[in-house]
């Protein structure tokens, strides 16, 4: 209830329009609200980014100071400290990354502010105009609503069933489904482009897409491990009689953030082509890389999203400590001799299951477009057939589903499931 309470706060905050705007005004930027690459970021907020809410930002800015923070981590040896010590370690990365957060709200907003016109805004819509007197408050009211939504999102963790930042993530994305089937489901009906038997089609191919997603989320690569048995002495006995366990390998060990680092990076293109507009090549990177769904667009986006699978993986998968981690508690992995070689072995191990891993993250990530072009899906809908908006709902989903499942059996409940991986994880 705490949750769902939390959750429900979220959802009015992203109703409520900054002052010094008529919402009135807005409904040009609404209706485009899921196409190109607005329905990409109005997604991320739950629609509160097209209504110019005082959740705009949402909880975005975290997210990249929380990215930030981690990819600092590895250079600053400061950060590496901190990452050791244990909880009060994690406190102060914590407090870090709020800080950054706020840091990066104040650059976003005015951005934001500014951007609403060249994204549909008219001029009149700004009652107050474009003064400090509406962008001072009007920041700072920014700024306020993502800190807040942040605090939701720790409270939910704190206080809830857990996992709080990617919930309100999920929530957001969620918001914007059933309008965005809605109005496919009157395109497809109205316009005679295959009306309910398309529709149909359409859901069953939805349903297909997240079951595969489902299996790149939860799929492993398990590494047989033996253990030792201990002698009264304290040391191993010779020939090995202990228990033997596994080593778990995700096929997908960095989650969406591929998809993150890739979609930042391809809003550039499209600026550096409006920038250099009146060239030949300026012209054809601006119209080719401001649609999401176009060929150049998507095959830069699927290279992109491959090789940061495989740079995220080496920096947040330790191959070489955990060999060495191993080692110490007595283990080792038949016919592969401890330490160095362990870890050799499990880079090489890791390095041959990120390549397909990586090729469908990036074929998940492209499938919107597909749709797009094959099916004639609108934009809206099209969204939630891949990319990060569906790996993000399911992988929450799944997190979630242990989480209570864990729960419940730390109460010796049965858990939300009988039989199941998600029974077992938990």
């Amino acid at each position: 209830m705490i949750t769902l309470g939390l959750l429900l706060v979220y959802r009015f905050g992203a109703q409520i329009a900054l002052p010094g705007i008529d919402t009135s005004r807005l409904a040009d930027l609404t209706a485009g609200a899921n196409e190109g690459i607005l329905g990409i970021l109005n997604a991320f907020t739950g629609g509160a980014f097209a209504k110019a809410s005082v959740f705009a930002l949402g909880i975005m800015p975290y997210i990249s100071a929380s990215i930030v923070v981690q990819l600092m981590g590895i250079a600053i040896p400061y950060l590496q400290k901190l990452q050791k010590e244990g909880e009060s370690g994690r406190k102060t990365i914590n407090q870090i990354t709020r800080w950054l957060t706020i840091g990066i709200c104040v650059v976003q907003a005015p951005a934001y502010l500014y951007g609403l016109e060249a994204l549909g805004v008219p001029a009149d819509a700004f009652v107050l105009g474009k003064g400090l007197d509406f962008i001072v408050p009007a920041v700072i009211i920014l700024v306020a609503g993502c800190i807040f939504a942040m605090w939701l999102g720790e409270k939910i963790t704190d206080k809830g069933i857990g996992n709080g930042i990617s919930l309100l993530i999920m929530i957001g994305i969620i918001a914007t489904l059933p309008q965005s089937f809605v109005q496919e489901f009157i395109s497809r009906t109205t316009n005679n482009t295959g009306g309910l038997m398309f529709i149909l089609i359409e859901v069953i191919l939805w349903f297909l897409v997240i079951l595969a997603s489902v299996l790149l989320v939860m799929a492993t690569r398990q590494i047989p491990v033996q253990y030792a048995r201990r002698t009264a002495s304290g040391g191993y006995e010779k020939n090995i009689m202990g228990s033997r366990q596994y080593i778990p390998l995700k096929l997908n060990a960095s989650g969406v953030m591929p998809i993150i680092f890739a979609q930042a990076i391809m809003f550039a293109p499209g600026l550096i082509g409006s920038t250099f507009k009146e060239t030949g090549w300026g012209a054809w990177m601006q119209v080719q890389f401001q649609d999401p769904f176009g060929l150049a667009y998507n095959i830069l986006f699927a290279f992109l999203i491959i090789i940061f699978t495989y740079f995220y993986t080496a920096i947040t998968v330790p191959t070489n400590k955990m060999a060495d981690d191993l080692k110490r508690s007595g283990g080792f992995i038949p016919g592969i001799r401890p330490g160095k070689e362990t870890g050799d072995f499990l880079d090489k191990i890791m390095s041959l299951i990120t390549l397909p891993g990586s090729v469908f993250l990036a074929l998940l990530a492209v499938l919107p477009a597909v749709v797009v072009k094959l099916l004639d899906v609108q934009g809206g809908w099209a969204l939630f057939y891949g990319g990060t908006s569906l790996l993000i709902m399911v992988g929450v989903a799944i997190d979630t589903v242990q989480q209570v499942n864990s729960y419940l059996l730390n109460r010796h409940y049965d858990g939300l499931m009988k039989t199941g991986k998600n029974r077992k994880v938990a």
